[in-house]
């Protein structure tokens, strides 16, 4: 192994240096290539330098955009980020089929987000009760000075409550604090008020005699991502009959459709699948606008398992002759501070959505992931999910063969009767070549 010390206090050009000598076959080659994605301008190179620690290059993704969204009779494109072939197109495939049949509701049903003050305490519970509920005011007010710009927003610290958690680890206690944050993520916010509460908390505990010999022990201050209080709802509906062309098919179609979701309702093997599908098109909005994929992600799935099961996260049924399809889950997502001041896409990204708050975010981002798992069903209960999947990925077959553009046009017109697999590719170019 080749280890360093005082890496990150290397210039950009000594860290790229160390590496590729070390750790590749060829350095020129792997240094050329890096710095290939560098940036031309040197300020935006230095921004994204900035970004995170020892930056040595850019990593690209598609930066694509889903049209003919109608949302709350709103239009509306959407901005994706991702690489995975057909998402932009099956989402973007989904807002068109919806646009003549309504379009998208959404509504976000609620947007408190929470952090936790987690201590050990070996005493007296109701001796903890007490000094708890005489010193809640003054942990409200000790953080004053961090929520005053929040709350002429309109947001702020909503409540605190101690949570005894002791039954399921041994003197462990909570302080669950709720937050309004408006149009902000508010992880950084949630941080700083957390780690205030904790300190004033532990600090006025040392003057009391109940104390002394069984302290308060403060272990961490930290927001949650699992944010279930953080609601939007997002769905669809439309008369059996207008879901096809073929009007006696279209009942069999909603039918198929309804037991494929009900499947995923009762079946984690296929849950997990089924909502990774929804996640390629939230993932996408999230990145595309600057948001915290990861928390998103995390939260979501969590929130599929809140009773025990893993679920699925969209619903739908068939009452009255209506076909009915929705999305609830919890996005904390932000418009303000981040990278949406200072990522340029990011910026355009929003432009793009005509400047959203927060809320209107999360209506935009359930609408994507509810339109990415419509696409798919639809694809499942019928044709089934290769033939289209495929063709999409026909353009990175070709690449990996180093297809000429003749050759591409030739195989895109075998293909679009043929299916398409990578052997069928192989096979179709070598004939050509031969």
């Amino acid at each position: 192994m080749k280890y360093i010390s005082g890496f990150s206090k290397f210039s950009k050009e000594e860290k790229i240096n160390w590496i590729t000598e070390n750790y590749f076959r060829h350095p020129a080659k792997a240094k050329k290539l890096l710095k290939t994605y560098w940036n031309s301008d040197e300020k935006l190179q230095q921004l994204h330098d900035d970004f995170s620690e020892n930056t040595i290059s850019n990593y690209y993704l598609p930066f694509g955009v889903a049209p003919n969204f109608k949302i709350n009779e709103k239009d509306y494109v959407i901005p994706m980020a991702i690489e995975e072939s057909s998402v932009v197109a099956a989402a973007s495939k989904a807002a068109k089929f919806w646009q003549s049949r309504g379009g998208f509701i959404a509504e976000v049903l609620n947007t408190v987000k929470s952090g936790q003050v987690h201590f050990l305490y070996a005493g007296s519970h109701k001796n903890l009760q007490q000094f708890f509920e005489k010193n809640k005011s003054v942990l409200k007010s000790g953080v004053k000075q961090l929520t005053e710009n929040m709350e002429r927003r309109g947001g702020g610290l909503l409540d605190i409550k101690l949570r005894d958690k002791t039954s399921q680890l041994d003197n462990y206690y909570q302080l669950d604090c709720t937050f309004e944050t408006v149009d902000a993520m508010g992880a950084n916010f949630i941080n700083s008020c957390l780690e205030q509460i904790a300190e004033t908390f532990e600090k006025r505990s040392w003057n009391k005699a109940e104390f002394k010999e069984e302290p308060i022990k403060i272990i961490m201050s930290i927001l949650s991502n699992y944010v279930p209080d953080c609601l939007v709802r997002a769905e669809v509906s439309t008369p059996v009959e207008n879901l096809t062309k073929d009007k006696e098919k279209a009942l069999e179609f909603a039918e198929r459709f309804v037991e494929a979701v009900n499947i995923a309702k009762v079946e984690p093997l296929r849950a997990v699948t089924h909502n990774k599908g929804i996640m390629n098109g939230i993932d996408a909005v999230v990145l595309a606008t600057g948001n915290d994929f990861r928390a998103v992600e995390a939260c979501a799935h969590a929130y599929a398992a809140r009773d025990g099961n893993y679920t699925s996260l969209t619903s739908a049924s068939i009452e009255n002759g209506v076909f009915k399809f929705w999305i609830e889950l919890p996005l904390a997502l932000g418009t303000v501070g981040g990278l949406t001041s200072l990522h340029p896409l990011v910026e355009l990204a929003l432009e793009m959505l005509q400047n959203p708050s927060a809320k209107d975010l999360m209506k935009i981002t359930a609408v994507a992931g509810l339109a990415q798992n419509f696409a798919a069903i639809k694809s499942l209960v019928t044709t089934g999910i290769q033939e289209g999947h495929m063709k999409m990925h026909l353009m990175n077959i070709f690449n990996q063969f180093q297809a000429t553009e003749t050759e591409r046009n030739h195989l895109l017109e075998h293909f679009k009767t043929d299916v398409v697999s990578h052997s069928a590719v192989l096979r179709e170019l070598k004939k050509l070549r031969e």
